[in-house]
């Protein structure tokens, strides 16, 4: 077939199952990281520490770990379609439940309920794009989808910033307001996944019978070249060396994300703004963040090379944390922080295309949900240490150096692999393979 008629073909698919899935993940990072806003006057009101409040934060990622590869592999066998819309309504019901906390004992559980709740979407979405686009295309993809990221935290920050104005209504705080509010989406949306999304290129009526047949063929052969390779079962898979190495380089690069996403607000809020306007100028990186995005994996796909995209990435985030650092309380800090972001998530759309290079079926499910919850531990770390610095120094400045170190060590690590696979082939060949642009 034609380079045009596989762009036309992709450019099709992707306007029909990308906008509701971009929807779908906005909303479950909203739910996820709208505490980040709650907390300027939550804390507040139940008493909480920074070191509290990092511990309630970051417990969701524990939840999500140990659930991550079950709910994953329960996906694969039954589909992403009523898998995902039973994810998004206990979601929903539960980041609700979070404007109710009276204490930390009820913050850390429901915090902790709300990650296994949510457990399994993000593998979940990454191992249903297998489904439907060559590899060759899925750095685009992935960088769109993590466009939503920075997009939840932007409408988060702003949203979040006017709810809490609603401090007294209906004899409700500001902040559980914010949960409320932006819980019920997720709900409403449940439904509209249980009757939009299609679970395979085969179910899609919209496709043309040699569309069909072209896609098929594609993305059969890539799972044949892989499993040329030597297939993996799904015990050798979740022990496989590649797999280890890109659980620990996302466990960095994830530490610090949320040890940003969590305490922006926190660290904005230092620089002496109203609650509406901190939300405002805590938005300004995230939106930064979605160029950064989209630039990094349209670069990546079209150089067709994901390691030193993914190096670049890193050293840019730990340049931005380190310069936060310095400029402290400083108006400063905030284009160096927004420097931070970019560094962030340019790392997104480079790293997650290499997973599906050396796995496929069942270890894939399995595989990437593993990859996917150990990073997310970097979720429980990083709020958790930043939390505790903050507390320890009453300022966010050594934190800030923490996520730089984290940064540059995710880049370290990925150059050590790199040069590794040059040396022993096969050993990670998943990090090195050219013709699997990576």
């Amino acid at each position: 077939m034609s380079q045009a008629f596989e762009t036309a073909l992709i450019k099709k698919i992707a306007w029909r199952i990308l906008p509701l899935i971009l929807v779908a993940y906005c909303i479950a990072y909203l739910d996820r990281a709208n505490i980040a806003v709650a907390a300027l006057t939550m804390n507040k009101d139940l008493g909480f520490s920074a070191f509290t409040y990092g511990l309630g934060a970051g417990i969701f990622f524990l939840g999500y770990f140990i659930f991550e590869v079950p709910s994953n592999l329960i996906l694969e066998r039954v589909g992403a379609r009523r898998w995902i819309a039973r994810i998004m309504f206990t979601w929903g019901i539960l980041s609700a439940a979070c404007a109710f906390v009276t204490g930390p004992t009820s913050f850390i559980v429901v915090r902790f309920l709300l990650g296994v709740a949510e457990a399994g979407f993000f593998p979940g979405v990454m191992l249903y794009f297998t489904y439907w686009f060559p590899a060759r295309f899925r750095g685009r993809i992935t960088a769109m989808l993590f466009l939503a990221g920075p997009t939840a935290n932007a409408l988060s920050n702003v949203a979040g910033g006017a709810l809490l104005d609603m401090n007294g209504v209906l004899g409700l705080r500001g902040w559980q307001w914010v949960f409320i509010s932006e819980a019920a989406p997720a709900v409403i949306l449940s439904f509209v996944v249980l009757r939009k999304m299609i679970d395979r290129p085969s179910d899609a009526n919209w496709l043309e019978p040699d569309e069909r047949q072209w896609l098929e063929k594609e993305l059969d052969g890539e799972r044949a070249e892989v499993e040329a390779q030597g297939q993996l079962t799904l015990g050798k898979a979740l022990m496989d060396s590649r797999v280890v190495a890109l659980s620990t380089i996302y466990f960095l690069s994830v530490t610090a994300g949320y040890g940003t996403t969590f305490f922006l607000p926190q660290i904005v809020k230092g620089l002496g703004l109203s609650n509406f306007m901190t939300g405002l100028a805590s938005a300004i990186p995230y939106l930064i963040g979605m160029i950064a995005l989209l630039l990094w994996g349209w670069s990546s796909d079209r150089r067709g090379e994901r390691r030193w995209h993914l190096i670049a990435a890193s050293v840019t985030a730990a340049v931005g944390f380190s310069l936060a650092g310095v400029a402290g309380n400083s108006f400063w800090s905030l284009p160096a922080i927004c420097l931070a972001v970019i560094g962030i998530y340019g790392t997104r759309p480079t790293f997650w295309p290499l997973p599906s290079i050396f796995l496929s079926g069942t270890a894939a499910a399995g595989g990437i949900a593993l990859i996917n919850s150990i990073g997310n531990l970097g979720g429980y770390v990083g709020p958790f240490i930043v939390g505790w610095i903050k507390d320890s120094t009453n300022s966010f400045e050594m934190a800030l150096y923490f996520l730089a170190a984290c940064s540059l060590a995710l880049g370290a690590l990925v150059f050590v692999a790199r040069r590794a696979s040059d040396a022993r082939v096969g050993r990670l060949r998943g990090l090195s393979r050219p013709t699997a642009k990576t």
